[in-house]
């Protein structure tokens, strides 16, 4: 029986892909560097914060990353400040979140995003719907290793064969493989079906709605039965 469903927040959640492309093209542009097509950042995030200012500045100009503490630090200052500018929820995830909520799942987000804004950001723009939001910070390492969501599923009382993980990137499908549970990619988000299947999706999810039909099959055994 699937007790819980755990997701990523960029690219899954919500679309922040103008949001991060908007903030760390003011920086460069403030330190004299080449702005990113937005384009570019589907492939600059995944892997937290400080890998994406590392990707984006030498695609910038500073392949030595000499700018690197500088950029990061307001990168994550501007996020802290207003980590919802020019982010949206994709379109069906808020009926998903409730119809999973009426049927007695457990909610979690586990994002490589800094803990901060990814409280911010579920607080302000998924009001009531998550139990708990574990975000990147020194206490847990970041995906993709498994501790962001093992800590979820202990929190909620639920082995990880009871879980569901729904990411859009490979890190997020090696995150819930290591994790041992039911791994399911996003193709809505920022990266393609290749990309999901080949780093360990379960099942690949055209759509927000999909996922709902997703939860129902994993939920019964081959019998039919809860």
């Amino acid at each position: 029986m699937i007790k819980a469903c755990i997701f990523d927040l960029d690219g899954t959640l919500a679309n922040t892909l103008d949001s991060m492309a908007y903030v760390a093209n003011e920086i460069l542009k403030d330190m004299g560097l080449k702005e990113q097509p937005t384009e570019n950042f589907k492939y600059y995030s995944g892997e937290g914060a400080d890998m994406l200012v590392r990707r984006c500045l030498r695609d910038a100009g500073d392949p030595g990353l000499t700018r690197f503490e500088e950029c990061r630090e307001l990168y994550r200052k501007k996020f802290d400040e207003d980590p919802l500018y020019k982010v949206v929820p994709y379109e069906g995830i808020m009926e998903l979140l409730h119809a999973l909520r009426a049927a007695g799942v457990k909610l979690a987000v586990c994002t490589n995003k800094p803990h901060i804004a990814a409280v911010k950001v579920i607080d302000k723009m998924f009001t009531g719907c998550f139990d708990l939001v574990i975000g990147q910070s020194d206490a847990i390492r970041r995906k993709p290793a498994p501790d962001g969501p093992l800590k979820a599923a202990a929190e909620f009382d639920a082995l990880p064969e009871e879980c569901m993980y729904i990411g859009d990137t490979k890190t997020d499908m090696e995150t819930g493989t290591a994790a041992g549970m039911h791994t399911i990619g996003a193709l809505w988000g920022f990266r393609d079906r290749e990309e999901l299947e080949s780093s360990g999706a379960e099942i690949v999810a055209e759509k927000p709605e999909n996922l709902l039909k997703i939860y129902e099959e994993l939920n019964y055994d081959k019998t039919g039965c809860k």
